[in-house]
């Protein structure tokens, strides 16, 4: 079992993992041991995460997000098995905490008068110093 907040924890039947060869340093190791991990968690199945919070989760997964509604986090960072499956953990642990946080509301505001009054003020000015630049006649 995951646990992710004091409501939320993920349990085991909902996350697979599949351990692939990794590639990168590890010399004779890489060829030999699958040591990267991909975790698996069928998030739009489960029963522990409100819809709302299923909804933000799936913005925030973008890419890693697939058709069927699961979740998958790849990490082969270390050479380790185990320490690459506490990395994928954690990630998905921090995901689902992001988006556990509901966005603040956005109240739309208006510029004052006195803003669009200096606004266009500058703008005036800008305009009088630019017809200055004109050719000069010599007469």
């Amino acid at each position: 079992m995951l646990q992710v907040s004091n409501r939320i924890a993920i349990e085991d039947w909902e996350i697979t993992e599949q351990f692939v060869r990794a590639s990168g340093p590890g010399g004779q190791n890489v060829n030999k041991v699958s040591t990267a991990v991909e975790l698996r968690f069928e998030a739009e199945r489960s029963p522990n995460l409100p819809g709302p919070v299923k909804a933000r989760l799936r913005r925030l997964a973008g890419r890693k997000w697939t058709k069927d509604g699961a979740l998958i986090i790849q990490v082969d960072e270390t050479r380790s098995q185990s320490r690459n499956r506490e990395i994928a953990r954690e990630r998905l642990a921090d995901l689902i905490a992001k988006a556990l946080e509901t966005p603040k509301r956005r109240i739309p505001t208006k510029p004052s008068k006195t803003q669009k009054r200096k606004r266009v003020e500058a703008k005036k000015a800008r305009g009088e110093k630019k017809a200055l630049r004109g050719r000069v006649d010599p007469t």
